[in-house]
């Protein structure tokens, strides 16, 4: 019988993706999807690059995982995501009937708790706050970077 890997197991994959946001000028969250064990989609913000706001991690690793499955319907599976997903992923977690939803860093302003705390489907199961230091110190240094480079653009 195969043992279950820790939760920090997969959010450190969500963290790898989250780097690689970064590294390409990204808002840096990273997510992955995981059924029975084994990641079946990796992705990471592309907002920037596709020009899209809602090339969210989560909707793009949404998207990966219901093309692997073959199937809209994610309720067996888990989403490892860096940061808390705001109202629009959430909804989008919703229609996905994902089984669990597993984030790094709360985000008090635009994740989905402060906005709108039902919009999770009833099954699925919810654990916040893993490896939620390191999440939110790759967040928080991007936009230190970010703000140091603003004032040294415009001296």
């Amino acid at each position: 019988m195969a043992m279950d890997l820790p939760d920090d197991y997969f959010m450190k994959a969500a963290l790898m993706e989250a780097v690689t946001a970064r590294d390409r000028g990204e808002i840096p969250v990273g997510a992955v999807v995981v059924c029975n064990n084994i990641i079946i989609a990796r992705a990471h913000n592309l907002t920037e690059t596709l020009n899209d706001p809602t090339a969210h991690a989560e909707m793009q690793a949404i998207t990966a995982a219901s093309a692997y499955l073959g199937g809209k319907y994610l309720d067996k599976c888990s989403l490892y995501v860096t940061l808390e997903p705001c109202t629009m992923c959430a909804g989008a977690l919703f229609w996905s009937r994902i089984g669990k939803l597993v984030y790094g860093a709360a985000d008090e302003k635009r994740g989905y708790t402060a906005n709108a705390k039902r919009i999770l489907h009833k099954k699925t199961g919810v654990l916040p706050s893993v490896m939620e230091k390191e999440c939110s110190s790759i967040l928080k240094d991007f936009f230190k970077t970010k703000r140091q480079d603003l004032t040294a653009n415009n001296n």
